[in-house]
């Protein structure tokens, strides 16, 4: 158990990676619970556990947790890995808009009519997250060195 550790010893770069991690996970836990409640929603209507149609609220609570699945774990490391390595100024921007990038996506997701329409928060947050995560990829090869 670590009892002696100051945060200021940690660096702006890693208090910054630890507050967007906390961040991050709880807007997964989040996105879950929503999927728990749409299950339930849907059942007492007796609608299907399984929904395809994409404006059905299920499909898109699923799909808003699904897709955070599949890009928060790796955003997740390379916070760590950027804010040990790199400097404040390469790692601050990169996990900051990284992370503002996902909030949006999720945004977009959970509040969209249909999944089947273009939604520009969607847009915006899925770009956000390729760019700054190939942004954070860059950084952590190129400062590992």
């Amino acid at each position: 158990m670590i009892t002696n550790l100051d945060p200021a010893s940690l660096g702006l770069g890693m208090i910054t990676a630890i507050v967007c991690i906390a961040v991050l996970a709880a807007m997964i836990f989040l996105l879950g619970f929503n999927v728990s409640r749409m299950r339930g929603i849907t059942a007492q209507q007796g609608g299907s556990q399984t929904p395809t149609d994409p404006a059905s609220p299920l499909l898109i609570a699923i799909r808003a947790h699904g897709n955070a699945i599949e890009y928060v774990p790796t955003l997740l490391v390379l916070f760590l890995l950027v804010a040990a390595l790199a400097p404040a100024w390469v790692a601050l921007p990169l996990i900051i808009g990284a992370t503002g990038s996902r909030l949006l996506h999720a945004y977009g997701m959970v509040t969209s009519k249909t999944l089947a329409a273009e939604d520009h928060r969607r847009l915006a947050g899925a770009m956000g997250t390729y760019l700054f995560g190939v942004g954070l990829a860059v950084a952590a090869a190129v400062t590992a060195f």
